[in-house]
């Protein structure tokens, strides 16, 4: 029995120096610090890697994360300018840039970023009304992201986004929104149908436009070609009398064959519808030679 009591020995030293050395060695991860009190006073704060703490003078007073944090905070009461309560939560989007002001420069961090966002989100709203809060997103976003970021500085914390994630009216105001939705959607549907039904008709008039444009150019082309034919058949018969005019010509016609066809032409004039016939003078003294011959024939007799 006395032979284990070395090994009992040994085996408790070796113990309380592996607790010893795992009390004293610290690694610290990736995106992490470790803020460090000696004696109670503020000492160093330790960032990526192996580290050695000092037994019963060194102490980790805080373990932080270096990454972006994000905080959904609880709906928070609100009242417009046009006095409408309304109920808004925020999203905070936050990082800390220094262990040790974010360890000291604060007591509880978080609440105190939850009650900033609160107390700042009720300043903007308060000077902005119904519609302008439900249409300004952006701008309350903005605002409120450079007061916080401000704010926060010297607790250490870097305010990155700010996010309104919800806007909760009144009962009463949501509906009366959704009839005013209801009504704009109405009078959307109505200009839509009223410029569909006129465009149809413009459609309809321009296509009774051109149809009518092309029967009249099909009709005039029409009339065109017809009196196109019409001319050239006048100028066929014109050509074949001209020909037989100057066929006449060259055979140097007598002046008894020329009597004859003037006696032809007078006798188609007669009988045509005309009610008066003038007369040449050469015909009137052809019918006084056959009068006076005649007279005298009698006499003979």
């Amino acid at each position: 029995m006395e032979s284990f009591i070395p090994i009992i020995i040994f085996l408790v030293i070796f113990l309380m120096v592996a607790l010893l050395l795992g009390y004293m060695i610290r690694i610290v991860p990736q995106a992490e610090a470790y803020v460090i009190e000696r004696l109670g006073a503020y000492n160093a704060t330790w960032t990526t890697g192996v580290h050695f703490l000092v037994p019963f003078v060194d102490r980790v007073s805080n373990k932080i994360t270096l990454k972006e944090i994000v905080k959904d905070f609880d709906p928070q009461p609100v009242i417009t300018k046009d006095n409408v309560t309304m109920q808004i939560d925020t999203v905070v989007y936050f990082q800390i840039t220094d262990p040790k002001l974010y360890t000291y420069g604060v007591v509880g961090p978080i609440t105190a970023i939850e009650n900033l966002t609160a107390t700042t989100l009720r300043n903007i709203i308060g000077d902005l009304e119904l519609d302008e809060t439900l249409t300004s997103r952006d701008i309350i976003n903005t605002q409120m992201r450079s007061i916080l970021d401000e704010a926060t500085d010297p607790w250490g914390i870097k305010v990155n986004r700010v996010e309104l994630k919800n806007i909760i009216p009144p009962k009463d105001i949501q509906e009366a929104m959704e009839k005013q939705m209801r009504a704009e959607r109405e009078r959307r549907e109505a200009i839509l149908k009223a410029e569909g039904e006129k465009k149809s008709a413009i459609l309809v008039a321009e296509g009774e436009k051109e149809s009518t444009v092309l029967r009249a150019e099909a009709k005039k082309a029409a009339m065109i070609a017809e009196a196109e034919g019409k001319a050239e058949a006048l100028a066929k018969v014109y050509e074949a009398e001209a020909r037989g005019i100057q066929m006449i010509n060259e055979s140097n016609p007598s002046k008894e064959y020329l009597s004859l066809k003037s006696l032809e032409t007078y006798e188609k004039m007669a009988s045509g519808q005309a009610t008066k016939i003038i007369v040449p003078s050469e015909l009137q003294n052809i019918a006084t030679l056959l009068t006076t011959a005649k007279e005298m024939t009698g006499k003979d007799k």
